[in-house]
């Protein structure tokens, strides 16, 4: 092993993810166009891929008439990530919390949303315990058809002297969460008006903050009443809704690199399982990412492609863990070296989930730590 003094230059990466922050901070303009108000950046589950305490950092740095105000996370130790990492943002639990996370909770003063009356009393118990000269802000949640958490609306309507006399908390939000409005443009309708009606019974000016609307939700609909917004696939630049995806930007792009360029004759098989058997002559370029990385597996031969110095290249043979091989006989001075675009700008994570019979959201945040992510301002 070389000594420090005599130690070549670490090897740069064979696949990485290119994080463009301009395309962040367009995407943000874009939800403030469509839905003037607050914002609530859902950074749960690394950023969807795209590294957490990174894109909260950028998000800090905007100016505030623009940076969001809350940043949401799903658990406790997602938190604990964003305020070791010395963010000033609040913090905001996205669902209900179990009762060996509440403490930290309320010690930091993270703001839960609150899903049942024994959750509620159990922040009140413990708020009164360890800031008995303060309130914890807290956020109800109402389940208006998601089936997840909250109080069902009959429910919290019956509930809702109880929760006001919890003297040590400060319930100054209240938010819903929408199952299908990329899907089901009724049902999505009647679950805004339900919302609505039900800030109304239980009187609007009582809430500072009013959420209910994620990615879908910002473009497609209305409420009468929300002032905070919840962008999450949206942010990164993708839309759900394919109407939309014109005004968005797609802030990562994951890339690799051409490791071996080969031409293989007629008969042979491509990977594991030979469902590939060349039909004729092909030029075969290998390239260094794999399922490994977070390129799914389930990618059909042949239906794929990447994009290799500008043109696209059909997938040949199944994924493996760590390369893929694709059909280069269409650049004739492929060699090793050329870079490869998995999907970005050019190949949207959409059409990579269509292919994969997935999702967007799963093939972002599939993406492993050993892809380094490459941050562009």
């Amino acid at each position: 092993m070389p000594d420090l003094e005599s130690s070549p230059a670490a090897s740069p990466p064979r696949a990485w993810a290119e994080i463009n922050l301009a395309h962040l901070r367009h995407n943000l303009e874009v939800v403030n166009s469509h839905q003037p108000g607050d914002v609530m950046a859902v950074l749960k589950a690394g950023a969807y891929g795209h590294g957490m305490e990174e894109i909260a950092g950028a998000l800090e740095a905007l100016p505030r008439d623009i940076a969001p105000i809350f940043f949401g996370v799903a658990s406790a130790i997602e938190a604990r990530r964003l305020a070791h990492a010395g963010m000033q943002t609040r913090i905001y639990l996205l669902g209900a919390t179990c009762p060996f996370e509440r403490r930290e909770i309320v010690a930091y003063r993270w703001t839960p949303c609150i899903s049942s009356m024994d959750e509620a009393a159990d922040f009140n118990r413990i708020a009164q315990q360890m800031i008995p000269s303060d309130k914890l802000k807290v956020h109800l949640t109402v389940d208006t058809g998601m089936g997840r958490g909250g109080f069902l609306p009959n429910d919290l309507l019956q509930l809702q002297d109880k929760l006001e006399k919890l003297a040590y908390l400060d319930i100054e939000g209240i938010g819903s969460h929408l199952p299908c409005a990329d899907e089901d443009e009724a049902f999505t309708r009647a679950q805004f008006e339900q919302f609505d009606t039900l800030i109304e019974e239980l009187g609007a000016e009582k809430f500072r903050y009013i959420h209910l609307a994620n990615s879908a939700g910002i473009l497609g609909y209305q409420s009468r009443h929300t002032n905070l917004q919840r962008p999450g696939l949206m942010l990164y630049g993708i839309s759900p809704l394919a109407t939309n995806q014109n005004e968005l930007k797609p802030v990562l792009s994951l890339k690799s690199k051409v490791s071996l360029v080969r031409t293989l004759p007629a008969g042979q098989g491509i990977s594991y399982g030979r469902e590939t058997v060349l039909a004729h002559d092909t030029q075969v370029a290998t390239i260094g990412i794999g399922y490994g990385d977070g390129y799914p597996r389930s990618m059909p031969p042949k239906l794929a492609s990447v994009l290799v110095n500008g043109k696209r290249c059909p997938l040949l043979g199944r994924v493996t863990m760590d390369q893929i091989m694709v059909d280069v006989s269409s650049l004739p001075d492929c060699s090793s070296g050329d870079e490869v675009e998995l999907f970005g700008e050019n190949i949207l994570v959409s059409e990579i989930a269509q292919l994969a019979h997935t999702i967007p959201w799963a093939v972002l945040t599939a993406i492993t730590p050993r892809v380094t992510r490459v941050y562009n301002p």
